[in-house]
């Protein structure tokens, strides 16, 4: 596993969330290194209760561990998280997911687990929480847009379920897909993609230990508007990769036709890495701005080589030109 080396000029833990919650959760840490935390409920409501942090009220939390992946930096508050997305399938503007998304039903809720492997098979909701370790890893995210954020996403690694379903030789690639339901989903009649969205990973950039199959966040299950009930996130690449509400993961020989490609192939590639070198078509990736945290009329920070991951993942394109395969 990659241990994370802090530096001088991370923040304090006590800097990364109201002091009140850094308290309460310094004895749930402890806990945690000996395998037994679990949020509590009464006390992490208490604590956030005057707080931006906050989860709605009566929200499920999750029992978690930290992580050796998190990044040190301070997590970009709840109210941001969950009030500012892309998830076209409820509207192309920021604020529709959170307006739209209570219409969506997650439950009962099952992801089927198909093609090149020897066991596919067809998870309910309720085993992919229970199928490893819940983890919180705050991971830095880059929107394609030029906005980013940090967010303490609840999950584990999706090796854990590539080792379950035993990949065949024969599988190069994964491919997400997410529920397409015009019902629940009133962003799908919109023409602006092709509907179900489909994403899809390298198996290696699948299998990497930062690809989270990701459950929840800031604590508690996954808001609607963030992809409940289940997401993948990749936090080395842009945020539309990252495959929200997921009905369907498929192993795959040859590489999938993914929704943005389709729609927009200058403008979107296959593998998206954020790389502040190669500008979108529209608009420079050099420079990013910090939901929650960058003034308007703040000078914008640097985007880093894969979101500041490089060292973690810079291997899996060893000899590909970068340029090319963006």
């Amino acid at each position: 596993m990659l241990v994370r080396l802090r530096s001088v000029d991370d923040p304090q833990p006590s800097e990364i969330t109201p002091r009140v919650i850094h308290e309460n959760r310094r004895a749930v840490l402890m806990a945690a290194a000996a395998g037994l935390a679990t949020w509590s409920a009464s006390a992490l409501d208490a604590a956030v209760a005057a707080d931006d942090v906050a989860r709605p009220s009566g929200a499920a939390l999750l029992q978690t561990r930290p992580s050796t992946l998190s990044t040190m930096e301070r997590p970009t508050p709840y109210k941001d998280v969950t009030g500012y997305n892309n998830f076209y399938e409820f509207g192309t503007d920021k604020d529709d997911p959170a307006a739209y998304a209570g219409s969506l039903r997650v439950r009962p809720w099952t992801v089927a687990v198909e093609g090149e492997v020897a066991r596919p098979r067809v998870f309910d909701i309720d085993e992919l929480l229970k199928l490893a370790p819940l983890e919180e890893r705050v991971y830095r995210m880059r929107c394609v847009e030029g906005w980013s954020m940090a967010i303490p996403w609840v999950g584990y690694s999706f090796a854990e379920l590539i080792r379950r379903v035993e990949p065949t030789s024969r599988a190069k690639y994964v491919e997400f897909v997410t529920l397409a339901d015009a019902s629940q989903m009133p962003g799908l009649r919109s023409s602006v993609l092709s509907w179900p969205y489909v994403e899809g990973l390298r198996i290696d950039e699948a299998a990497h230990a930062l690809t989270l199959l990701t459950l929840g966040l800031y604590g508690e299950v996954l808001p609607k508007q963030n992809g409940a009930p289940v997401r993948i996130v990749v936090p080395w690449k842009y945020g539309f990769k990252s495959g929200k509400s997921l009905v369907r993961i498929r192993f795959v020989e040859k590489q999938p036709q993914t929704s943005w490609n389709l729609a927009a192939p200058r403008e979107y590639g296959f593998y998206s890495n954020v790389n502040p070198q190669v500008s979108h078509p529209r608009w420079s990736q050099a420079t990013e701005r910090r939901i929650g945290e960058d003034g308007f009329l703040q000078r914008k920070r640097p985007t880093l080589m894969f979101n500041g991951y490089a060292e973690q993942v810079a291997s899996l394109y060893a000899g590909m030109d970068l340029r090319k395969a963006y």
